[in-house]
């Protein structure tokens, strides 16, 4: 057993830290008009710079920006397609006892990939680490899988089909373009395929017209499409997730739901999957895991700040182990410390103890 030397790494984490309080103030007076843009794109470099710095230290070999420049986990990306755009709604989605931001988006026009800011910010961060520099982006199900329907012209799809195919095909754009400039370790962030597991989210789909049995297929299907054009030494991995915002959840229910379609019908070649306590089910499913693919064990919770013991986290490892090879498994948070700006309920010093922490143990368990 050895540590990687390539994506995903034995600890590795979802890609999103909570964001300094220099550069919270530097969004809220850019937001008031207080500073323009190149101003606040200084302050952004600098706070990158310093995280990056502290990714390194920590001992992570996978390094991102933390998400600094973004608002949401995936709208931001959502709205620089071709065809899309934000969309301000009447009231926010609904999580465990609170509402999100009243955002979302709207698609206005044939989705498309003509260029994006992101492959400047991902380009920022490879030519300031020597390590892995690492871009995640939300999987192509995050523009149509909230509960409320995503507006989507009439005039410019008519019918369902052809919005689905265009979607595919402008990730597969997107996922080239990240590729072409130099990206070799990019994760899909879905979220939509796990809250299948959820019976009160599949029976919202539903009441809206959709089908949720259906609706899983599409979304691996749409994956495949955007992986489809990939360099040969480029790594693709998606981050399965039931909601985080402001540390609480949007689903529950575990994996059997959609294990069939994870394991046997999506290209990825890695997992990380959502397991910090009993919302996301027991590590049964693990068995269906395909030889040469990894999963990376989110049993570090980023929703608190209590640090998970070296003992606990070694014993479910060992658990999961009963159903996967350990040389396939890895470990890292469940998810993001800051899927959105606001970021969830612990301290910076804390998310930095659990992530040195999933260093710790990864060097411990492999080597």
């Amino acid at each position: 057993m050895s540590m990687r030397t390539k994506p995903p790494f034995r600890a590795d984490h979802v890609g999103s830290l909570l964001r300094p309080a220099a550069l919270k103030q530097a969004r809220e007076r850019r937001a008031k008009g207080e500073i323009d843009a190149s101003a606040l794109k200084a302050i952004e470099d600098r706070e990158i710079e310093r995280v990056i710095e502290k990714q390194e230290e920590a001992g992570l070999h996978a390094v991102t920006d933390g998400e600094f420049r973004r608002s949401w986990w995936h709208l931001d990306f959502l709205w620089g397609l071709d065809g899309a755009e934000r969309n301000v709604m009447d009231t926010g989605i609904a999580f465990a006892g609170v509402q999100t931001r009243a955002e979302g988006v709207r698609v206005t026009g044939k989705l498309g990939f003509s260029g994006h800011p992101m492959i400047e910010h991902f380009k920022f961060v490879k030519a300031h680490t020597k390590r892995t520099a690492k871009i995640t982006i939300p999987a192509p199900s995050a523009i149509y899988g909230r509960p409320v329907m995503t507006p989507i012209d009439k005039a410019a799809y008519p019918e369902l089909d052809q919005f689905f195919d265009d979607l595919g095909l402008a990730y597969r754009k997107a996922v080239r373009a990240f590729a072409d400039a130099g990206c070799r370790y990019l994760q899909l962030d879905e979220v939509f395929i796990a809250m299948l597991c959820d019976p009160k989210y599949r029976q919202q789909m539903t009441d809206r017209g959709d089908n949720p049995e259906k609706l899983g297929v599409l979304y691996g299907e749409l994956i495949n499409t955007a992986m489809s054009d990939i360099p040969s030494d480029m790594t693709i991995t998606m981050h399965l997730c039931r909601g985080n915002y402001k540390s609480t959840f949007m689903g529950a229910g575990g994996y059997e739901a959609v294990q069939e379609i994870l394991f046997n019908n999506i290209h990825v070649h890695g997992y990380f999957m959502e397991y910090d306590d009993q919302r996301s089910g027991g590590f049964e499913p693990l068995r269906m895991l395909p030889k040469g693919k990894l999963v990376v064990l989110g049993i570090v919770t980023t929703k608190s700040g209590k640090l998970e013991s070296k003992d606990e986290l070694k014993r479910r490892i060992d658990q999961a182990a009963k159903y996967a090879p350990l040389d396939q498994l890895c470990i890292s948070g469940q998810c993001g410390f800051a899927s959105t700006e606001e970021g969830n309920t612990l301290t910076e010093d804390e998310q930095w103890a659990k992530i040195r922490r999933i260093v710790e143990v990864a060097d411990e368990v492999w080597g």
